[in-house]
């Protein structure tokens, strides 16, 4: 299974692109989706869209995972995110691609045990997991990878145990 991960945002959306087989899963790809900062939003959001389908016609995957919206101290970034989310919802139906959704706390305790855990505990299992040495990596990214990790390691244990 080809899983597209997404840590959706309007300005900086974080993507991965991880595989599922017979062996632990396989980070093929990750970065992240920019924004200008200057433009309108409505324009944000469909340069946003742009690059989603163009991700989704590169990598061809099998489902899309993506973080859920948890509260935002700054309810207009909130709002912008949310649309944003609606964006990467739509265009995942509109591919045809089955969509699991994550809260982060699931995301945390599925990679570190721990539903609290904070940004440096994801980027360290997250490293470890796929052997990643670069420290460049942007949190937007790494939470990508980290969404389409748990949704690898969920999709591999039986419904009645989950």
């Amino acid at each position: 299974m080809r899983i597209l991960g997404i840590d959706p945002g309007y300005h900086r959306c974080g993507f991965a692109v991880v595989t599922t087989g017979e062996r632990q899963p396989d980070l093929l790809g990750s970065g992240t989706i920019t924004t200008k900062r200057g433009d309108a939003l409505p324009v944000r959001l469909h340069a946003l869209a742009l690059e989603l389908d163009r991700l989704i016609l590169e990598w061809q995957p099998d489902c899309l995972a993506v973080e859920e919206l948890y509260f935002a101290k700054n309810v207009k970034t909130g709002i912008g995110v949310a649309q944003a989310r609606g964006v990467v919802l739509e265009h995942s139906a509109a591919a045809g691609l089955p969509v699991a959704e994550y809260a982060p706390s699931v995301v945390k305790s599925q990679l570190t045990g721990n539903g609290q855990a904070d940004k440096q505990q994801i980027a360290f299992m997250v490293g470890r997991w796929f052997k990643l040495d670069d420290q460049s990596r942007l949190d937007d990214e790494l939470d990508a990878i980290a969404v389409a990790l748990c949704h690898a390691m969920r999709a591999s244990i039986p419904d009645q145990l989950r």
